[in-house]
This record gives structure tokens, sequence and C-alpha cells, in this order.
């Protein structure tokens, strides 16, 4: 690696910190101010429990989400000032061409990349859970107990559906469940109880006080009882996942839970592939995102830096407006979830590809 490279590499990396360092401490501060009233009101939580178990976290997720900003940023501030300071003249009197400029960003970019990946699939998810836990305990008005759901639906498979609704995960028991098995749009089997209880010895579900009821073409048939050990293609565990956020698992972990649905034929899940795709789209934003910033101040332009500034800006706002947009859109059920969450960076990679084509001629 020549010196030039490690020069410029030296800055994009301090100047993604610098700006990260800059940003965090703002974004502490407006929270500090709106939270610690609701901080004071807990006797019981102590300053490292708030430190520790939120704005530690807080630093770890916000981070995060900021870096794709704060490397854009970094990297149009140095990379204007290297063109205000006339070096980049300098370096292409050298012989050196735009694409042999660009490799120490490449370097750069590759390193934030990566990092970025393990945060986005391993490490953040577990800030988020025990971030939004936190949240869920001391901050929210509305208090929330893991333990106690309610209005649980779940599809079993293609034509299965269970509901609930309570379900009590200390003693596995819920209350009013009711199984349906449909052929097409038509409803054939419905099975009612006042209450269901899972038997994890022998893997069984033990329903109280049910009704059967099968549905002919030209007759129903229904059927009575007070007790009945049965099997269902479901847990608890399974209960309990859906009323978890995607955002706090792991990858692994979503990737088994969206299989696992797959598999019984639950129709949307969209929400969860939207989270899946989205962990892996923004770190390879940082390629996109450092080639355009470089594109744009590269050149030395009649209003300096600040003119870079505003048009990289202006840019990563349109980008940051097109990605909620794509969330949303994806997480709908007619939607190809993949190709919303990726469009941004698609969108964004030919507006790269055309400025590194316009800046690699001159």
């Amino acid at each position: 690696m020549r010196i030039l490279d490690k020069y410029i590499l030296k800055k994009y990396l301090s100047s993604v910190a610098l700006v990260l360092t800059l940003l965090l401490p703002i974004a502490i501060a407006i929270d500090v101010s709106e939270k610690v009233d609701k901080f004071l009101r807990h006797a019981d939580l102590s300053v490292g429990e708030i430190i520790k178990d939120y704005y530690l976290n807080f630093i770890i997720i916000f981070g995060n989400t900021f870096l794709p900003l704060a490397l854009f940023i970094a990297v149009i501030f140095f990379t204007s000032k290297l063109a205000g300071n006339t070096e980049i003249i300098a370096i292409h009197s050298a012989k050196i061409s735009f694409t042999r400029f660009l490799k120490p960003y490449f370097i750069g970019a590759t390193i934030i990349t990566v990092f970025a990946l393990l945060m986005n699939h391993f490490i953040v998810p577990r800030s988020n859970k025990i971030y939004e836990e936190f949240i869920r305990t001391y901050l929210a008005t509305k208090k929330f107990d893991a333990s106690y759901l309610n209005n649980v639906n779940l599809q079993l498979g293609p034509n299965d559906y269970i509901f609930l609704k309570n379900f009590r995960v200390e003693n596995n028991m819920g209350y009013n469940f009711s199984y349906e098995k449909f052929e097409g749009n038509k409803l054939t089997y419905k099975l009612f109880s006042d209450n269901i209880r899972w038997k994890e010895n022998d893997s069984t579900f033990t329903l109280t006080n049910y009704r059967k009821r099968y549905i002919f073409k030209d007759k129903d048939s229904i059927e009575y009882g007070t007790k009945l050990d049965t099997t269902f293609a479901f847990t608890p565990k399974d209960l309990v996942n859906v009323a978890y956020m995607a955002k706090e698992m792991t990858s692994f972990k979503l990737y088994d839970f969206i299989q696992q649905s797959k598999k019984r034929g639950v129709s949307n899940l969209n929400t969860y592939l939207v989270e899946f795709h989205k962990r892996t789209s923004l770190p390879i934003s940082s390629y996109i995102l450092t080639f355009i910033a470089v594109a744009l101040a590269s050149k030395k332009r009649r209003g300096g830096m600040g003119v870079n500034l505003a048009i990289g800006i202006s840019l990563m706002f349109i980008y940051v407006f097109f990605l909620k947009i794509a969330e949303v859109l994806g997480a709908g059920a007619n939607t190809n979830s993949f190709i919303m969450v990726w469009s941004p960076n698609i969108i964004f990679g030919a507006l790269a590809i055309y400025l590194y084509i316009r800046n690699a001629k001159n």
C-alpha cells in the first residue's frame, strides 16, 4: 500500500469516527432531556442501570443507524478539503487515475461494510432486545407483559389456523381456543374449547369443554366433550415468537423463524423479510455512498466545501426517504420485499456508476 493510500484511508476512518463522535453526544443529550423525568419516577432505577442497559445500547443502536450518514458527511468533508488544498490536482498530475484514486476509499468502505454487517446481524439485535425491554419496563406508558399474550392467531399450514383470546406462558394455559381447517375458501372443520393446556412431558395439548363441528355439503355434525388430548403443529414457544419484534432476533433466529413460518404456510412474512434483507442492504450502501461522495467532492467548486456538503446532505435525505418508503411498501402483502429493500441501493448505485464514469473520463 502506497503512502498516499495510507494517508487517505487514515483520513477516511478517522473522519467517520469523528462525525459519529459528534453526532452521538447530541442524540444522547436530546434523549436525556426528554427522558430524565421518567427516569426519576423509578426510585429503584440506578444511574448504573440507566447507563448499562439503556444508553450503552442506545449508542450501539443509533451509532449503527447514523453510520451511513456519518460516512457520507465524512467522505465529502475530507475529500472536499483535499480538493480545496489542490491535493487532488497534484495526485492527478502524478498520473494517478480517478479509478486508482478510489482504491483507499474502496478499502475503507470494505472495512465499514464488514463492521456494519457484523453489527446488523449479531450485535444490534441483542442490543435492541435489552433496549426495548428497558423501555417497556420503565419508560412505556402501558406496561408490556411478555408472559401474557392477547389475541393470538397463527397459521399452521396452507389451510389450518388457530386463534387464542389469551395465553399465559407461565403455566402454558390458553383461553377461548379455536382451530379452523379450510379447503380453498370453504371452512370444513372447526374445533372450539374454553381452555387449552400444553403438556410438555408428552408434547400434547389438553382441551377442556370442547366442541367439534364438521361441515359437510348438505349438513353439519357437532360433537361435544369435557376433555380431549390431541396434538397440533405448534408449541407455546411459537406463540411467543409471534409477539416478539423481528428487530430483536439475531439473523440466524430470524431466518429460522421465517423458514419455519413458510413451512406452515404463513401468507405474509414481509415484515420479517424486510428486517432480514435490510441488515445486508444498509451495510452494502457504504460502497455506494462512498463513491457518490468522492465523485461529488473531488472537484474544486467555487462555493467550496459548503456547496459539496449541501448537495451531499440533500442526497442523503433523499436516500433515507427512499429507504423508509421502500420499508413501508416492502412490508405489504403483495410486494417483493427483497426488491423493495434493495431498490434505494439500485437507484443510488446507478447514480454512483454515472458519476464514476463522468469523473473517470475527465
